[in-house]
């Protein structure tokens, strides 16, 4: 690895110290229907966000649910204290494609259909607000 790259990779890492993050991979749902559950928290106090997720009828949201506690575990071991109510806020998330499986289905006349089962990424950010507040 170059000088340069090796700094730039550097820089990365000590902006990720400061961030409070969790990953999901590779989620056998399609995007689009995850992004319809991860539309209704973002925004939104960590906590209150937990409340909609457990009483949505999704599937999906039982996934982004189970996400968000890991991000707010991430959160309470990087600050060695408990997350109080109102304090911590979801500040992004986002959706992204994984692989799609495809797989091909038997049709009429000889032919056959292409099925596309899509999975996808999710990114889940959590922040305070007292820091959102002071860098805007």
């Amino acid at each position: 690895m170059g000088a340069r790259k090796r700094i730039s990779a550097e820089v990365r890492k000590e902006a990720k110290k400061t961030m409070y993050f969790a990953k999901l991979r590779n989620v056998p749902t399609s995007p689009r229907k995850m992004r319809l559950v991860v539309d209704m928290i973002r925004g939104m106090e960590v906590f209150r966000a937990l409340g909609v997720l457990k009483f949505s009828n999704k599937e999906a949201s039982a996934r982004i649910e189970k996400l968000l506690r890991s991000a707010i575990a991430n959160w309470e071991q990087k600050n060695e204290r408990k997350a109080e109510a109102g304090e911590l806020f979801v500040s992004s998330i986002y959706v992204d494609n994984a692989v799609i499986l495809k797989r091909m289905r038997p049709a009429p006349q000889g032919r056959g259909y292409r099925i596309r089962k899509r999975s996808n990424h999710v990114t889940l950010f959590v922040d305070t607000r007292s820091t959102n507040d002071s860098q805007n």
